[in-house]
Parts: structure tokens; sequence; C-alpha cells
């Protein structure tokens, strides 16, 4: 295990030189707001490749339009975000070798411009940190719970940290030494970069200050199950990669999962043979409802969260299911 990096504070000027930074924006079928996010991105669009993962909605060309820089996924490999952002760096490191950053922005977010400056001063002075992201922000969390439970997982206490999400503002060496993205995950890639610049002796940090402005547009039951199904499958694959390290992640939410919607259900099946009081401990979910409640302050986020570990469970065995058949990975889309 490598030491922690010293820190190098050093002084800075309080601006962004857009001659440093490149953008990787990754898509697909986003529509209009791919046209948000890549106008959001003012005069960072001379330094940023849209990549495509096989949309059918003219996504390319809308693309091209901004004045970007347009690559596509080979459809004949499996699609993951993954190997859309690793397809991006590459073509940043080979277009204009003298960027030092690269901001990483998914197509259906709109970027912050003021965040730019923020980042990059931030890790001028850390050499210690790899990459830092910042708070993103729901932009309609009053159409539905779907979208208000989306928004409050991206908040979080600013400071070190064991994750990032998506949009992360990275140093472009660091990324292509690490070797980038685990190409093969559906879902999860982020967390699992994290784990190994953890294990390098780089440190992750999340600042306060705005960074993107997501759409979910989570409007259906349906839509909020498979992207929680598509966590859990992230939780097994993730865990099982690193489960022998000390920098493991996601052990107690895979654990978490299997007791409510597995270990649960079957010691109460297996009691009732035995005595019908086994019934009782259908109480514990309840129980469970009523906790959440009280740190949510809210009861549909409560019942759906109580509800996700079914979902995160059969996505979790859908993971051990293809690796055990060792099938191709599959994308689990919720728009």
């Amino acid at each position: 295990m490598k030491n922690k990096r010293t820190v190098a504070v050093r002084a800075v000027d309080h601006h962004c030189d857009n001659r440093r930074v490149g953008v990787v924006v990754i898509g697909r079928n986003e529509g209009q707001r791919l046209i948000d996010c890549l106008q959001s991105l003012g005069d960072l669009r001379d330094h940023t490749v849209y990549v495509d993962s096989g949309s059918t909605d003219g996504s390319q060309g809308a693309a091209a339009a901004q004045g970007v820089h347009v690559v596509l996924l080979d459809p004949h490999v499996a699609f993951t975000a993954a190997r859309a952002r690793n397809l991006g760096l590459g073509y940043i490191i080979e277009t204009w070798p003298d960027l030092e950053f690269v901001q990483f922005v998914d197509g259906d977010c709109r970027l912050d411009t003021s965040w730019i400056p923020v980042a990059e001063n931030f890790l001028q002075t850390r050499d210690d940190v790899a990459l830092v992201f910042g708070r993103r922000r729901e932009r309609h969390p009053e159409r539905s719970v779907y979208n208000a439970m989306c928004d409050r997982e991206w908040d979080g206490v600013s400071g070190e940290t064991m994750e990032c999400g998506g949009d992360v503002f990275a140093r472009i060496e660091v990324m292509r030494a690490s070797g980038g993205y685990r190409e093969r995950l559906i879902a999860g890639e982020e967390p699992e970069l994290c784990v190994r610049l953890r294990r390098q002796g780089y440190r992750i940090w999340r600042l306060s200050h705005d960074m993107t402005l997501h759409d979910a547009n989570i409007m259906h039951l349906s839509q909020w199950w498979r992207r929680t199904m598509r966590a859990g499958h992230a939780y097994a694959e993730v865990y099982l990669l690193h489960r022998k390290t000390p920098w493991v992640i996601w052990g107690r939410n895979l654990a978490r999962s299997a007791f409510w919607s597995l270990l649960l259900p079957l010691s109460i099946g297996l009691s009732l043979a035995l005595h019908p009081a086994a019934l009782l401990l259908l109480l514990l979910y309840p129980i469970q409802i009523v906790r959440l409640q009280r740190r949510e302050n809210r009861w549909a986020p409560a019942l759906l969260l109580m509800l996700g570990k079914f979902a995160e469970m059969q996505g979790a065995l859908r993971f051990f299911a293809r690796r055990i058949t060792n099938g191709r990975p599959a994308l689990i889309e919720y728009k």
C-alpha cells in the first residue's frame, strides 16, 4: 500500500484558463437535453468531444451543429458509459495533448460554468487529490418523488469522500495512468475508479459549489425500479472486484438488500412451518419504514427506499446470473 500523498499548497490565479481544460460529454438519445448540455459549456466547446452510444434521435448531428467534436462508440461492442468516457478521454489526449484537466459531463446535465475555475483552482492547490466534484442538482425535483429522491442523492457533505458520480473534474495524466474507467461495468464505474485511485494514494474530494443541473425525468415507478435495479447490479459487481482489499465498497449495501429482500422473507417462510407466530416478523418491514420516514421526513421516499431493496437484489441477482453463464454485459436503461 502506498502512503498518502503529501499535500502541496500553492498560490493560484482565481480564474479559469480554458486552454488547460477539455470536456468529455457522453450521451444516448438525450434529445434537447444534449443540446442544452452543450450550450451550457460556452467557450469550453472548443475543447469538447461528444461520445455517442448508438443514438437514434439525431444526437450526433445536433452535437456537431453545436461546434463540438463527435465520435461514435463501436456498436459491435456492448455499450457502457465507461467505454464512452474512455474513448472521449483518449480523443482529448490525442487531439489536445497540452491539456491538463478534463471535465466529464453526462449528456442529460447542464454545466454551471462558474464551477470550472473553482475545480481547477482546487486541484492546483492539492496535488494529493485526483479528481473533484461539486453539487449536482436535479432540474425538476418538484415533478415527481423520484426526481426529488435523486436530488437528495446528489447532496452530501463537502470534503474527502470515497466515491463520485459521472460528472467530475480530473487530472488528465492521473486518469491516463490509472487506465481510466473499467469498460465492462454497466454501472458503478465511477466509484470503482475511485477505489483504484485511492489504492494509488490519491484522494477524492467533494466541494459544496454547484457543478451540474441534472434532468433525471423519472416520472413512473417502472423507471425508478430499473434505475434502482441498476444500482444493485453495480453493488454486486464492484463489491466482488475489490472484496479482498482494504478499499472494498458497497458490501453493506449488498448485505442490506439481501437481508430485506431474501433472508428475511425466507426466514419467515421457513419459520411458519414451525409456528404461525413467525408472521410477527413481518412487522419488521413497517418498523423499518417508520425509521426511514423519520430520516426522510416524508412517507413516499421511505416506502420507496424499502421497496428499493427488492429492486437492488434483482439487479444483483441479474449480475450473478450473468457471471455464472459468462454472458455479455447489457445496459439497464430507465429512460
